[in-house]
């Protein structure tokens, strides 16, 4: 089993920033691949961005490239988000995923955090 914790949401102004942070622990060699996806009230979850183990390989979603970064330290466990230039239109909950394949549906990833609130006000 992989338990996965997100931080660091919250509520930032358009045009701020803010850093996700996922902890995992557990059977952390399951996470190859982890992601961050997001669902809007009334939106279905989707995908924002992936990273593979070594962290050399990442994809992000249309909305959130150039803006957002993904990277993740190994030796703590912990996949990070970096959200620059952000817009009220990405607020939603924020969850954490891993899983061993490179997957960009939610359901396929073997394991999932609980989500963090991003509130961006305008």
């Amino acid at each position: 089993q992989v338990q996965l914790v997100e931080s660091g949401g919250g509520l930032a102004q358009a045009g701020g920033s803010l850093r996700l942070s996922c902890a995992a622990s557990g059977r952390t060699f399951s996470c190859y691949y982890m992601g961050w996806f997001r669902q809007a009230p009334g939106k279905e979850r989707e995908i924002v961005a992936l990273v593979n183990w070594s962290g050399d390989k990442t994809s992000y979603s249309d909305s959130v490239k150039g803006r957002f970064s993904i990277a993740r330290a190994n030796a703590k466990n912990t996949v990070y988000l970096q959200m620059n230039s952000l817009k009220p239109e990405d607020t939603a909950v924020y969850y954490c995923a891993c899983g061993a394949g490179l997957r960009t549906s939610w359901g396929e990833y073997e394991y999932g955090g609980q989500g963090i609130q991003v509130t961006v006000s305008s």
